[in-house]
């Protein structure tokens, strides 16, 4: 089959979950009920921060970066899901294809790296109490974010420009319900070797290198926990860092570990459960990790509503 001249791909379709009438408002309101969540919650995070003075501290200026990042990241695959199954249309252009693929590259990733800049900061905090402040100074907070942000760009621009390359047959059904990279080459006719190699290599680069930077200062933590002497100040410690550890353990294993298991029975459904995980679900779940067991962001979110229920009244 010949492939077609790339000035005639003007759209694809994405084949979403289900093509069964009935399952389409099902998975609507599910999926909105989701969004709503995710932007309520990470909102409030973001609120609570930039509320409270005493919450003006490295860990939760990276944690509102970071519940930001989550609703950008959310935001990128989720409207055009739900208005594709309002308006039973399936299309999406090809300039769409590519600008999904590079906000979602650009937010996975970013996603990533702040997860590695906040183990950085726990490790400071715990394994450096009394410099903690000297360290973390909002020039290097905010260098860290920065440096995130340029790298993440860079890498979302050269993958998009990749794609750009390639060349498509007759075929243009991806099975997914967004515009996934890996989706878009096995669906290209063209040589698509340099592709794989480059998507490949930053997600060892990008993936892997910041995972281990998170695993190294986490056994840092640990030692430093196992060297304190009563077990009041272990507690207090560790306890400083078991959001954290959740919601990169949840993270890392939806999408490592699903990824891996639908690679292995090449299943597409897999793959979309997978892509729910880490593009939905962490993204929603990571507010609830972070204030549940957070008493300054109870306190900050109790005292502003308080505030604003006094000047309505």
């Amino acid at each position: 089959m010949e492939p077609s001249n790339d000035t005639q791909i003007s759209e694809f379709l994405l084949l979403g979950f289900s093509e069964k009438p009935e399952l389409q408002l099902i998975i609507f309101g599910l999926f909105l009920t989701m969004y709503l969540i995710t932007m309520c919650g990470n909102l409030l995070i973001i609120l609570a921060v930039s509320s409270d003075s005493h919450l003006h501290t490295p860990m939760y200026f990276f944690l509102s970066n970071l519940s930001f990042v989550d609703i950008c990241f959310t935001s990128t695959t989720i409207p055009k899901m739900l208005r594709n199954i309002q308006t039973q249309s399936k299309v999406i252009t090809y300039a769409g294809c590519i600008t999904q693929i590079y906000f979602l590259i650009f937010f996975a990733v970013l996603d990533i790296f702040l997860l590695t800049v906040m183990a950085y900061d726990r490790f400071v905090a715990v394994c450096r109490p009394l410099h903690y402040m000297v360290i973390m100074n909002p020039r290097l907070c905010g260098l860290l974010v920065l440096v995130s942000w340029i790298v993440c760009v860079l890498n979302s621009l050269l993958q998009s420009l990749m794609a750009l390359r390639l060349s498509f047959c007759t075929n243009l059904e991806i099975p997914h319900f967004f515009c996934e990279l890996n989706q878009m080459v096995q669906l290209a006719c063209s040589d698509t070797f340099l592709n794989n190699v480059v998507m490949y290599f930053a997600a060892v680069l990008l993936g892997g290198g910041p995972f281990a930077g998170i695993l190294y200062s986490y056994f840092k933590i640990v030692s430093c926990i196992r060297g304190l002497s009563s077990a009041q100040g272990k507690y207090k410690a560790f306890s400083t860092c078991v959001s954290h550890l959740s919601v990169v353990s949840l993270y890392y294993c939806t999408v490592l570990g699903v990824y891996l298991s639908s690679a292995a029975i090449q299943s597409s459904h897999s793959s979309k459960i997978a892509s729910v995980m880490y593009t939905v679900v962490t993204p929603m779940l990571n507010p609830f990790i972070y204030s549940l067991r957070n008493n300054d962001i109870k306190r900050a979110l109790k005292t502003f509503f308080v505030k604003e229920t006094t000047k309505l009244s």
